[in-house]
Formats: structure tokens, C-alpha cells, sequence
């Protein structure tokens, strides 16, 4: 599909949709590059950022998020998700390798999922609902591989200016629809 056979609402809807998930990104990247002692209402969750949440982890790849709780593995993986969410942030936020930038934004909800599957049905603490299987990371998930599969970055953003192309011009055939 390409961006002349989708109206203008529906373009400027994935576009909207890809900013928004772009900051959500950016924005969790900058809080947690800017305050390291990531916390839950205030109370920190460990000397380590991401150590209480890791040392929570459950699901098939429990074992893995407990040994990156531990020094000197969880400073790493607090700078490598700090980054990554500022990295895929800006990349979906200003249009900027889009693609790849969905794809990262996939493997990052998708490891935060896989750590924390929501299996109970009833509220939990420090959380803002109650989930059975489908919560707000699988949710974005599915947001960003609409935008992965429309390939948004081919109606606005700069990979349009990196790529040298201007947005085509709508045919007449386009047009009369």
C-alpha cells in the first residue's frame, strides 16, 4: 500500500499515532536518563534503576531478568533501555529510519512484556489496572506494527529528506476516489 492509496485522514492518522508512540518512547528515555533512581510513587525501587523490576520479573525468561539484576550486569542494561527508549523515541517522533525504529520499539515492548506477563486478572500493586494477558505494552505493540506496516516514515518525517524524495503527488485517479 502505498501513501497515495490512503486518504489524508488516514495519513495524517498513522503519522499522529507514530509521533505519539515516538514520545511516549522519548520521553520514558529522558525521564529515566535524567533521574536514575527510577521510582514507584516516590518510594525508590533499589539502589540499582531497574533492579526491584528485573528481581520481579516472571514469565519464560525469569532467570535472565533476575541474573541482570545483579552488579555489574544492571547498570548496563539501565543505560542500554535508557538509550534504547530515547534512540526509538526520536527515531518515531521525527520520522528518522522508521522502520528500524519500530522494530526496536517492538523488541523493547516485547522484552517488557515477556518479563512481566499479566496472567492474575486482578489489580496489582503499583499498577494502574487489572490485566489478563492483554496490557498496555502489548497494546503499543500492536500500535507500532500498524505503524510498521504502513511504513510511515514514507508519508512524512525525514526519512522522506534522507531518502531525497519528495511525498508524491497524489494521481488524478487518487483524486476522484
Amino acid at each position: 500500500m502505498t501513501p497515495t492509496s490512503l486518504s489524508q485522514a488516514q495519513q495524517v492518522a498513522l503519522v499522529l499515532l507514530r509521533t505519539l508512540i515516538g514520545w511516549h518512547f522519548l520521553y520514558e528515555g529522558l525521564y529515566k536518563l535524567a533521574w536514575p533512581a527510577w521510582s514507584r510513587g516516590g518510594v525508590p525501587l533499589d539502589r540499582w534503576t531497574s533492579a526491584g523490576y528485573l528481581r520481579a520479573a516472571g514469565g519464560p525468561l525469569a532467570d535472565v531478568f533476575h541474573a541482570l539484576a545483579e552488579p555489574p550486569w544492571v547498570q548496563g542494561v539501565d543505560f542500554a533501555v535508557s538509550i534504547g527508549l530515547v534512540l526509538v523515541g526520536l527515531s518515531l517522533l521525527l520520522g528518522l529510519f522508521s522502520q528500524a525504529g519500530a522494530i526496536g520499539a517492538l523488541l523493547l515492548l516485547g522484552l517488557f512484556y515477556v518479563s512481566a506477563i499479566p496472567t492474575s486478572g486482578v489489580s496489582q500493586p503499583m499498577a494502574e489496572g487489572a490485566y489478563l494477558y492483554v496490557n498496555k505494552n502489548l497494546v503499543e505493540a500492536a500500535a507500532v506494527a500498524v505503524v510498521l506496516t504502513f511504513r510511515t516514515g514514507r508519508i512524512a518525517g525525514l526519512d522522506l529528506l534522507i531518502r531525497g524524495r519528495r511525498r508524491p503527488e497524489p494521481r488524478e485517479e487518487a483524486l476522484a476516489s
